[in-house]
């Protein structure tokens, strides 16, 4: 199994665990070995499973301002956790291809690899959601066919996305492509960077 292959599976596990107990408060009990590969990808799909939830909790039109802006701060911290975990898995495949000689004329991808990983992992999330709206028996005709017919597009991407990122990854081992990961560099969340933030002080 390819490592795409087993994200694939790993995401599909951890979408599944998440909805044993529906609950954003749920802990987390990763079943894979801690610094291992697949421990960063369950861990990835978790923080975007969850992510999911918080989203929707905070378009409840009943919510309280004050419930709003903790959700609003878990959600910004969601977020930052989650682009840490990209990196972090960018680096561990800045590691495996950092010996591959790049061929004359390599090129140098849009996106690396770990980030095109995090869109399949929020497809796993919309997977399952779209085939619960599917399943739904309380809905009129009309919105099961919407969804049915969104569920077969998403179904497609995901095959089509597998294959994008198992030919990226390809490209970079044999040295048609260059390897490279530039951080994020957020600024709004570093007290020293913002602002808002350091005109406090």
């Amino acid at each position: 199994m390819n490592i795409v292959e087993q994200a694939n599976e790993i995401f599909a596990t951890s979408v599944r665990d998440y909805h044993r107990f529906d609950s954003v408060d749920t802990p987390i009990e990763n079943p894979y070995p801690e610094g291992s590969i697949e421990h960063e990808l369950y861990l990835k799909n978790w923080i975007d499973t969850v992510q999911w939830h918080l989203e929707d909790i905070i378009r409840d039109p009943d919510i309280t301002p004050s419930q709003g802006m903790l959700i609003k701060h878990r959600i910004d911290a969601s977020n930052q956790d989650r682009t840490d975990l990209v990196e972090k898995i960018d680096s561990y495949f800045y590691e495996l291809f950092s010996r591959i000689t790049p061929v004359v004329g390599a090129s140098i991808n849009t996106e690396s690899p770990a980030w095109a990983i995090d869109r399949l992992s929020i497809l796993h999330v919309k997977l399952w959601h779209m085939r619960e709206q599917v399943a739904r028996a309380d809905v009129p005709q009309e919105q099961h066919d919407r969804c049915a017919a969104k569920l077969v597009v998403l179904q497609e991407q995901l095959h089509d996305l597998t294959l994008a990122i198992e030919q990226l990854l390809a490209d970079y081992e044999s040295g048609r492509r260059i390897m490279k990961v530039y951080r994020q560099m957020k600024m709004y969340n570093d007290p020293t960077l913002n602002p808002v933030l350091y005109g406090k002080k």
